[in-house]
């Protein structure tokens, strides 16, 4: 394999996961970070990051890295020529799922394809995309060969890391959590290794293969999603027992091995998409994957939920449902982040507007025109204090929203629905 001084990165993808991987390996090595987006590039080159997940001083040293002429540093390009002069490449593009919950691989296969172009003899390619197991191998490697006319394991390698980056965490950041390696050689395997050991402050874990990482991050996600699913089971039943759930829950912590899970909505980049991964795989070697798949449709059904309960409360509070006036808090998929990849506020959002309900939705976080592109509905970062709403619903806890007067909503004549908790409880109508 190389050596260290020989090494010219590319991250292909320069999102949530390809951003904090450029910056870190610009601290140690020449890195080109490489987006088909000239918006998103030009964004970066200005030092600006929108997700939040990059420091603008960080990208600005890492400009000044490349300008001192010592081989590392950071850049930016959309021209995929560029690629040529790398020889490692890490890709990082999303991996989401279509309106009939299969992978959509269209992003990972286009990139595979970009790079399999620029690909040279004694190249490394690294996926940190979530995939379902097999999926480099099966899907990628081919793409890898017919576009360089090279041959796998024999004129190039490849790698898979899973990516296991928290959007809005800033505790557990990249070089905090620990990483999963793997290679198509046990060669590759210990360069891939040893490549990301440099980067991290935290040990590494090198799975036995490509097929065993992959799955590893499939089922990380999987796992919580049966396990919220569970105790969203638990808030539909205990709600027509008329038991407040997270009583429920805090009772049953008295428990020493008791895991608190809480019920909620699970939308977001991983947890509500990574699930179906691992059915369409299972599906495809012939098992029906019952646990999984039922825990999909409990929340996915939760959404709904929330809409109803919500009604009932206007009903019995004298309000009429048509017409109506909500203020729904929060569109991102969780607190604190202007993340909104698969939200499922969104959900609840159109639900209500079924029964033509007005729905104002007030999030600081969330960017409008970004919104507006791929759900197509407004968002303002205020509300209108003056309005007279008939309902609140609290679907993301973001850290504004504590100054927020629902007492004085109350007052006002509104219901208040708390989705996350985090309402007073003598304050809250209703909650999940």
């Amino acid at each position: 394999m190389m050596q260290k001084k020989d090494i010219r990165i590319a991250v292909v993808g320069l999102g949530y996961v390809g951003m904090p991987l450029a910056v870190e390996f610009s601290k140690k090595y020449d890195v080109l970070g490489f987006d088909i987006n000239q918006m998103r590039v030009d964004e970066l080159n200005r030092a600006e990051d929108h997700t939040l997940e990059t420091d603008p001083e960080d990208l600005k040293a890492g400009f000044e890295r490349k300008k001192s002429g010592k081989g590392i540093g950071l850049e930016f390009t959309a021209d995929d020529s560029r690629l040529t002069e790398r020889n490692i490449f890490i890709v990082a593009v999303p991996t989401g799922i279509d309106r009939f919950n299969n992978p959509d691989l269209r992003p990972l296969l286009g990139a595979s394809k970009t790079v399999g172009q620029h690909l040279r003899k004694g190249d490394l390619v690294i996926y940190e995309s979530t995939v379902y197991p097999g999926c480099t191998e099966e899907d990628c490697v081919p793409i890898l060969e017919k576009e360089s006319g090279l041959k796998f394991n024999q004129d190039f390698y490849c790698g898979y890391s899973p990516e296991r980056i928290n959007p809005g965490d800033k505790v557990n950041t990249l070089t905090k959590i620990r990483k999963i390696t793997s290679g198509s050689t046990p060669e590759t395997a210990d360069f891939v290794d040893e490549l990301y050991a440099s980067i991290l402050e935290v040990p590494t874990y090198k799975a036995p293969n490509m097929k065993v990482a992959e799955a590893s991050k499939a089922i990380e996600n999987a796992q919580r999603d049966v396990n919220i699913s569970f105790m969203n089971e638990l808030a539909l039943i205990f709600d027509k027992l008329g038991i407040d759930t997270n009583d429920v829950i805090d009772a049953a912590c008295s428990k020493w091995n008791f895991k608190p899970y809480r019920p909620g909505l699970v939308g977001g980049h991983c947890i509500g998409v990574d699930p179906y991964y691992m059915v369409h795989k299972a599906k495809a070697v012939g098992y029906n994957p019952e646990v999984i798949s039922s825990g999909r449709r409990v929340n996915n059904s939760i959404a709904e939920h929330i809409a109803h309960k919500v009604m009932k409360l206007m009903i019995k509070n004298g309000s009429r449902i048509k017409d109506s006036n909500i203020l729904l808090m929060g569109i991102t998929f969780k607190e604190n982040c202007p993340d909104i990849r698969n939200t499922k506020v969104i959900d609840i959002i159109r639900e209500l507007k079924e029964f033509d309900i007005n729905v104002d939705i007030y999030d600081p976080w969330a960017d409008k025109d970004e919104v507006k592109k791929e759900y197509d509905v407004e968002i303002s970062a205020t509300y209108d204090e003056a309005k007279k709403y008939d309902a609140v619903i609290l679907a993301v806890a973001h850290k504004q929203f504590k100054d927020f007067d629902f007492k004085k909503q109350k007052r006002n004549g509104a219901i208040i629905y708390d989705v996350k908790n985090f309402v007073d409880r003598d304050v809250a109508d209703g909650r999940l």
